[in-house]
């Protein structure tokens, strides 16, 4: 074989190899977190505790950008129409999953103007109650005798801990508290606390420290054992079936978001959710890492918008 044709066939041999070796070059200015809700929420948690690490491996700051209202959806929105390619967005469930049913003028389509990119962190939550309340069974039994004269309390209008009652009114039969919505958890628990409303549907960060003091019961998890809180069995223990259900954060960019970018998030990320220091940190924050693929977190958002869209439908609920 002559040498300019061995020449030929080693450069066209290397070619693959050296196109897949090639750096990528998103990001090439700082990348912008955007997060719907004020300082110290489950997203904004989330965004901080990965903006330094997320920064060190992209070799770009990571600037966290708060713009609270309207339960995320603004941020969402702002997410959704940017153009830049360095814009991402940190969402809560129901930016996904019920927003498009519980607002008929959203400007968003949660389908089609996003690109997912993987799950953070998820929690179950806790069924609280008062602490005189019975345990297990004998709670629902106590629940049902009285009734519409219990209230429930929750953070709003279709709020996970608002829509997942609604969920579970429909798996324990007979059970009818009315709600009563609040501004946010700490007034949920002050209403617990003086009677006003006599069970709720809280994280964990806000439930076990008034159960641990002796202040409100917990009656059970609304998904299966958790490390958060290993001392509260799940509702299934109580004889409550078919009802799992999670409070998540999420990272997403607009839909024409580039491959670069999205192949090197992929890359990032994963070792950084897997890290005993970014785990820490969370669980510290009441929030377990789990990191998914993108296919992973569209199955996720799928399956609990279908969850979500039979509560909605089913009470007619609406936010405007």
């Amino acid at each position: 074989m002559s040498i300019s044709r061995r020449n030929l066939l080693l450069a066209a041999a290397a070619a693959p190899l050296f196109s897949h070796a090639q750096p990528n070059t998103w990001p090439t200015r700082p990348v912008h977190l955007m997060v719907g809700f004020p300082g110290g929420s489950t997203p904004d948690i989330a965004a901080r505790v990965l903006a330094e690490p997320l920064a060190r491996a992209l070799g770009q700051p990571v600037v966290v950008d708060n713009k609270p209202g309207a339960s995320g959806n603004i941020a969402a929105d702002f997410v959704a129409k940017a153009t830049d390619d360095h814009t991402l967005g940190i969402v809560i469930n129901g930016n996904l999953t019920s927003s498009k049913l519980l607002y008929p003028s959203l400007p968003y389509d949660p389908e089609r103007d996003f690109t997912p990119l993987s799950l953070l962190v998820t929690a179950p939550l806790v069924l609280v109650a008062l602490p005189n309340a019975p345990s297990g069974a004998a709670f629902f039994d106590a629940a049902r005798a009285a009734g519409d004269k219990w209230n429930y309390g929750s953070v709003g209008v279709g709020s996970v801990g608002h829509l997942g009652m609604e969920l579970l009114k429909t798996r324990v039969r007979g059970l009818a508290p009315v709600h009563v919505p609040f501004q946010g958890n700490p007034q949920v628990v002050t209403a617990m606390l003086g009677g006003q409303v006599q069970m709720a549907l809280v994280p964990p960060g806000v439930a076990m420290p008034q159960v641990r003091a002796g202040k409100l019961k917990a009656i059970g998890l609304t998904s299966g054992r958790s490390p958060l809180v290993p001392e509260v069995a799940p509702l299934a223990n109580a004889g409550v079936r078919d009802f799992d259900l999670e409070v998540w954060a999420a990272l997403l960019g607009p839909a024409g978001l580039s491959k670069a970018a999205q192949e090197r998030i992929g890359h990032e990320l994963g070792p950084i959710m897997k890290s005993a220091e970014v785990r820490q940190k969370l669980f510290e924050q009441g929030w377990q890492a789990v990191g998914t693929s993108p296919d992973g977190m569209r199955a996720r958002v799928k399956k609990e918008a279908a969850i979500m869209a039979s509560i909605i439908n089913a009470k007619g609920i609406k936010l405007e």
